[in-house]
């Protein structure tokens, strides 16, 4: 009966060794005993009506293999025709799928003699098919594996020294992303926007708004790692390779970087509010994590391919709808962040808020948006929407900590990277041959900083984020730590993700000379 729980891992490893440059592997236990846990119950309910181990053993494989096909089938046959008749659909997959599951069952019940040589195939089969995955993963860690030990770049935190700060008089810190908030000029540009409202708002409420802010790389995974790293990126050409696709190493930086061991150390808490997306949904390191899900990223995508999907829906309060789920997260993250000031120690607050990045789940008033509306409306329209809520939101999160706060807090508002521009959809676009307007359009960000306190003459427009925490550092904290050119930097391709290219130039940066070492 071995081939029952290789059927029931092989949907597990495949899916995993697809994203294997996305992933760790501790992502997978929790799924995998879940699939195992539901494989075995489901053979004892099968074995109680049929008394019959092997009979039992090969029904629950089939039943297997039809949930785990499902999903994968249906992308291969979606929106197929016959005449005017679309037989591409959800239920006419589902259809086939009973009568398959039905005749499997009349043909293993009516079997008696054969059954024996019936199991041997499966197990055959099943060896088979899960050595595929497996070897692939196996070549994976030990070619490239899944330490991703990573340097941070000289000059960094990590040589500062453990200065002496009065830690009864700790300002809270938040740091928060606003996935793909575009510049002014991108808004304006783009999407015939006039975001200056919002940024006057900031301004009459003290913040120092990076009108010329750029990213600094044009990815989350890039461009947080770096931030929170207070460094550039272009050692890992060396320390992994430029022709390299292993993510790992960016979503281990993303995980654990020298600014919250820095604050740890000078007494503060560190909050993580988390995105659906893995590298930032949890933190292992963090004092408290903030999130709403269900279930992580990966398991999501393994219950897409099963034939739950279109059986369950949007059931069951929308824990399987990844847009109301997304709805709800962001909502129950602003409520969490207004919160944080009613802790008494200092706090380290780290969110990423996937606003006003894809899905479009908010329409401008903050109500819910179904599939079915937002597909009667264009991507542009839905993002400012989307944006209009987020500025809403932001500013009733700025009012709320500024007006609680014991001491006032510094905050830094930072979107990690532009919008997409519509040159991206098109046939044969690379990173490479954008224009300037399309590196503009993805490079200008939001970059908004609440100092309190302190000279912030030394801000200047074009800071880019890899100077955020540098220069938080050196005021509040005497660091000491010397400003990096503000540069910008696009990947050659997803196979080539540490092949750097700087683009400073094409989107007319001003480099900042000075630092605030002596501050």
């Amino acid at each position: 009966m071995i081939h029952l729980f290789l059927f029931a891992l092989y949907p597990v490893f495949f899916l995993f060794a697809q994203n294997i440059e996305q992933m760790l592997f501790a992502d997978i236990l929790l799924p995998t005993a879940v699939v195992i846990c539901g494989t075995i119950l489901l053979f004892l309910l099968v074995n109680m009506v049929f008394r019959d181990e092997r009979k039992a053993a090969l029904l629950v494989s089939i039943c297997l293999l039809l949930i785990f096909s499902y999903g994968y089938v249906f992308e291969v046959i979606r929106g197929w025709r016959v005449g005017s008749l679309v037989i591409g659909r959800w239920r006419y997959l589902l259809l086939a799928w009973g009568i398959i599951f039905m005749g499997g069952t009349f043909f293993i019940i009516k079997m008696q003699n054969s059954l024996r040589n019936i199991t041997s195939m499966a197990n055959v089969i099943g060896i088979v098919l899960i050595t595929m995955p497996l070897v692939k993963i196996g070549m994976y860690s030990v070619t490239k594996g899944w330490t991703g030990d990573v340097g941070i770049q000289k000059g960094a935190i990590s040589s500062v020294p453990n200065t002496s700060v009065d830690t009864t008089a700790l300002p809270d810190i938040y740091y928060i992303i606003l996935d793909r908030y575009g510049g002014l000029d991108t808004l304006r540009q783009r999407y015939d926007f006039d975001n200056s409202v919002f940024v006057d708002y900031l301004s009459q409420k003290g913040f120092y708004v990076a009108t010329e802010s750029t990213a600094n790389y044009l990815k989350s995974s890039h461009s947080i790692a770096s931030s929170l790293n207070m460094g550039f990126l272009n050692h890992l050409s060396e320390e992994i390779g430029e022709k390299s696709d292993n993510w790992i190493p960016l979503y281990k930086m993303v995980q654990d970087y020298p600014i919250w061991r820095f604050l740890r150390e000078r007494g503060y808490t560190y909050i993580h509010l988390g995105s659906w997306w893995g590298a930032t949904s949890r933190n292992k390191y963090a004092d408290v994590n903030i999130n709403l899900y269900p279930f992580s990223e990966f398991a999501m995508c393994l219950y897409e391919t099963t034939v739950f999907r279109p059986l369950i829906g949007n059931r069951m309060n929308g824990i399987f709808n990844k847009r109301l789920l997304q709805w709800k997260r962001v909502l129950y993250k602003f409520d969490k962040l207004a919160e944080i000031p009613d802790i008494k120690e200092p706090t380290f607050v780290f969110a990423h808020m996937l606003i006003p990045h894809w899905p479009y789940v908010f329409d401008r008033e903050g109500n819910f948006r179904s599939r079915e509306e937002a597909l009667k409306i264009q991507n542009d329209e839905k993002y400012i929407d989307q944006l209009i809520f987020t500025n809403t939101k932001v500013r009733m999160l700025i009012d709320r900590l500024l007006a609680d706060s014991e001491r006032p807090p510094i905050i830094v508002i930072q979107s990690d990277e532009g919008p997409d521009p519509l040159s991206r959809g098109k046939k044969g676009f690379t990173w490479q041959r954008a224009t300037k307007n399309d590196l503009r359009e993805k490079f200008k960000i939001l970059n908004a900083y609440y100092l309190p306190d302190v000279d912030t003459s030394i801000l200047y427009p074009s800071i880019t984020p890899v100077n955020s925490f540098r220069l938080i550092f050196n005021l509040y904290f005497r660091a000491q730590l010397e400003l990096l050119p503000d540069e910008s930097y696009i990947y050659a391709d997803d196979l080539h993700i540490y092949k750097f290219i700087n683009i400073t130039d094409k989107i007319s940066i001003h480099v900042m000379s000075n630092s605030i070492q002596d501050l």
